[in-house]
């Protein structure tokens, strides 16, 4: 026998943007119903995974950066309420930047246009602190003194299990597509027959949102494969640990890279976006064409890492907009409906201050940041957001 369920506010989707909404429109005295198909941090979300990098460097794009910034104060307050500091990782995040570097530069101006604490390194300073590295067409870099590692399947499930503990309701269950001939939606049903009813509506269901919403986001949401690569560190070797190595952005090889926390090994993933992905059924094993592939960069800039063993891997997904922007706004029809998806591969970090603008918009206290509109999204992808 199916329940049925009545609230103010359900989120659908229980990863770090849906999280976030239904933690913080509780904070600010909702009744929330918080749903998800396969659990919070599950395997399949893009939420899922053991560690996400905190930056603040977005080049010219300071919107992001200033996200970043309210982002890192709401997750390291989160963490000491509920006393798990070492859910973020202070390991520092350096940026390898070549001789011409347009990307970076501008993110060096933004962090000395909005207070980012960052300390510049010249190729021989990088060399002697980070001997790991072979720096090869690398010419200076940047070091994100304060930024640091989420450790995002953990951080999600904590923040899930916090705002039950405020009083919000979690279901998992599957919801099917949503339906109605009004101009507003009163109730979602579930796979298994219940209902669910309630006063507004947020779908933060990231790869999910084209299934529920076909016709409106099925060209707009671009769900891509994406391998993720943990390498075993020499026996006895410690400078892979965060003390001696911090997470680090090649970004002009579109590379990135994560120290050896919780002595899982070091996490390195090739940023390009992959082929189109199915989340709920797509094979979750890496191809052995991406294992040669990072061999070879490991080769040129990670040397000591080149024949280590790959320890483990992931696939997860991206769900890009075309350029890489969020996809923060109210239904089209449904005028208590909202949509918060399009992470496009960086929007963990951002959980907070995505959640605290969907309670903005909810309360109708905010107007939806135009970079953020369905009507900025596009069908052709051209990223220039990273």
């Amino acid at each position: 026998m199916t329940r049925d369920y009545t609230t103010g506010i359900a989120v659908v989707g229980a990863g770090v943007f849906g999280a976030w909404a239904a933690y913080q429109l509780r904070q600010a005295g909702a009744d929330v119903l918080l749903v998800d198909s396969y659990g919070p941090g599950n395997s399949r979300a893009s939420s899922g995974g053991e560690s996400r990098i905190l930056r603040m460097g977005y080049g010219p794009d300071v919107i992001y950066t200033r996200m970043a910034q309210r982002s890192f104060d709401l997750w390291r307050q989160l963490f000491a309420d509920i006393a798990r500091p070492q859910l973020f990782q202070p390991t520092g995040v350096l940026w390898l930047a070549r001789d011409h570097d347009p990307y970076c530069e501008a993110t060096r101006k933004t962090f000395q246009e909005n207070k980012v604490k960052f300390e510049r390194l010249e190729r021989e300073a990088l060399s002697r602190r980070y001997p790991q590295l072979d720096l090869g067409p690398v010419a200076w870099g940047m070091l994100e003194l304060n930024s640091g590692v989420l450790l995002a399947r953990q951080a999600v499930q904590a923040l899930v299990a916090r705002a039950q503990s405020l009083g919000v309701t979690y279901l998992q269950a599957a919801i099917r597509p949503p339906v109605s001939e009004e101009a507003r939606l009163t109730s979602i049903e579930t796979t298994r027959g219940a209902t669910i009813t309630a006063d507004k509506f947020v779908f933060a269901c990231g790869p999910w949102l084209p299934k529920l919403f076909p016709e409106l986001l099925a060209d707009l949401i671009h769900v891509t494969r994406q391998e993720v690569f943990f390498l075993g560190v020499p026996a006895g070797d410690d400078l892979f640990l965060p003390d001696k190595m911090p997470a680090w952005i090649d970004f002009n090889d579109l590379v990135y890279g994560i120290p050896n926390l919780e002595n899982r090994g070091v996490k390195i993933a090739i940023d390009e976006h992959g082929p189109p992905f199915d989340p709920d059924t797509g094979e979750r094993i890496v191809l052995e064409e991406s294992v040669t592939r990072l061999r070879g960069y490991l080769a040129r800039r990670v040397p000591a890492l080149a024949d280590a063993p790959v320890i483990e891997t992931r696939v997860c997904q991206y769900e890009n907009t075309s350029n890489g922007d969020f996809l923060i706004d109210r239904h089209p029809t449904f005028n208590n409906t909202w949509f918060v998806g399009g992470g496009s591969g960086h929007g963990f970090k951002h959980g907070p201050a995505v959640g605290a603008h969907m309670v903005s918009l909810v309360s109708g206290a905010a107007k939806v940041e135009p970079r953020f509109a369905l009507a900025t999204k596009e069908k052709v992808q051209q990223r220039q957001v990273y």
